[in-house]
């Protein structure tokens, strides 16, 4: 992968970017994302930011390698910190994480996000997480996808804030609302392969000789709820 040839997860991400955007990609790694879009012409500019100096090296040689030195700025920073206000950004995205973090990383970093318009996340697990912190903070599900990549299923989850009063219930925090809508054949994989799992993870834990019965109960109402979700309307 290259910024010439995004991997088809990024290129989903990339989907949500709007045309015109002052992006930030934190967590960008080699800076594939934005490096893509600028060589599109999609974006006005970007920052990109990592915490590290090994993945902020690998970013600052993508961008000169592909031109793009007056049009992204690598940063070495922890988290939105990497964005200034002279940036002006209107657009975030952090992808390939994990939804508790990226939810820290949003928490941390409210002052930032003051101008930003949208949020385009991609978290590998805790979806709950960082859909609860997105409604805690009023942010409102404006997209949702997913994406299946190497045997792993990803979703994206794009936010904007709203000044319209909204509810999600916890139903919806867990599955999606839109993609609860869908229910398309990705969906139903997702959910049918984690039912599996906990189906052998309950299986094993019920034949112990003292079996917990607490986390038993957990996961056979958890699972009830993938099923129920799972059914046809």
């Amino acid at each position: 992968m290259d910024a010439q040839h995004l991997s088809h997860r990024l290129a989903q991400v990339a989907d949500f970017v709007p045309t015109g955007a002052r992006l930030a990609d934190i967590g960008s790694d080699h800076a594939y994302l934005p490096a893509a879009l600028a060589l599109q012409g999609k974006i006005t500019m970007a920052v990109a930011g990592e915490v590290a100096a090994g993945p902020y090296e690998n970013m600052a040689h993508e961008i000169e390698k592909n031109g793009l030195t007056d049009q992204i700025i690598p940063r070495l920073a922890n988290g939105l910190a990497a964005i200034q206000p002279a940036d002006r950004i209107d657009t975030v995205t952090i992808a390939g994480m994990g939804g508790t973090l990226i939810a820290d990383i949003l928490d941390r970093g409210q002052e930032q996000l003051a101008g930003v318009k949208r949020l385009i996340l991609q978290p590998n697990v805790g979806e709950y997480r960082l859909r609860s912190w997105l409604l805690a903070h009023r942010y409102q599900i404006m997209a949702e996808r997913l994406v299946k990549e190497d045997d792993h299923i990803y979703e994206i989850i794009v936010a904007e804030p709203s000044l319209v009063p909204f509810c999600y219930s916890n139903y919806e925090l867990l599955f999606g609302p839109l993609l609860l809508e869908k229910k398309d054949p990705v969906f139903r994989e997702k959910w049918q392969g984690y039912l599996q799992r906990q189906q052998g993870v309950l299986d094993q834990i019920s034949s112990a000789k003292q079996p917990p019965i607490d986390k038993i109960k957990q996961l056979e109402e958890r699972m009830q709820l993938v099923k129920e979700a799972l059914a046809d309307d």
